[in-house]
């Protein structure tokens, strides 16, 4: 399943970088992250706040569409030692411009865990992502994310417990 994950990561990143219209940057944000479980916790669960950062591609289909893969590190889940949760993760994102300054954006995400094995937590999961970017010059940038976790990220051979990740991201980055 790496491996595939890593082919697929190459082929995009190298078909988006011959492009015309493309644009590569970096970009750093404060995570503000929470569990949302099923039945309910019967734990007090606070949110954690972590960050993020990144490299992207936004490859610039038309003047007002594009498409942004982003490899980002993120640490996320609650605010007790056992469940945070970090993650790689792949968001590829259809983006929309509005005007000159601002752009809206929303697709798929996959996460892939940095920690240890047999943690109580699912190797992989899958999320939504939507945000909106606003550029404060021709290079630099701020943005809002809001991510929500479509999987169960605990183990399902380990617990009956669900819980979905939701996290909210304020970034600024530069493109080059």
């Amino acid at each position: 399943m790496k491996s595939l994950i890593l082919t697929l990561l190459f082929v995009s990143v190298t078909t988006l970088s011959f492009a015309q219209g493309t644009s590569y940057g970096v970009r750093g944000a404060v995570n503000i992250s929470n569990l949302d479980f099923d039945p309910n916790a019967t734990f007090v669960n606070q949110h954690r706040n972590g960050f993020a950062f990144a490299g992207f591609v936004d490859y610039g289909v038309s003047d007002t569409f594009s498409i942004l893969a982003e490899l980002q590190y993120s640490a996320e889940g609650g605010k007790a030692e056992e469940l945070r949760a970090d993650y790689i993760q792949l968001p590829i994102m259809a983006r929309f411009a509005i005007g000159n300054k601002f752009t809206v954006g929303a697709g798929p995400m996959i996460s892939l865990k940095t920690w240890e094995n047999l943690d109580g937590f699912a190797t992989f999961t899958f999320s939504g992502v939507g945000g909106v970017e606003y550029m404060i010059t021709d290079e630099l940038f701020i943005d809002a994310r809001v991510h929500y976790g479509l999987t169960n990220i605990l183990d399902e051979d380990l617990t009956t417990v669900e819980a979905q990740n939701t996290t909210f991201q304020f970034g600024f980055g530069i493109k080059i």
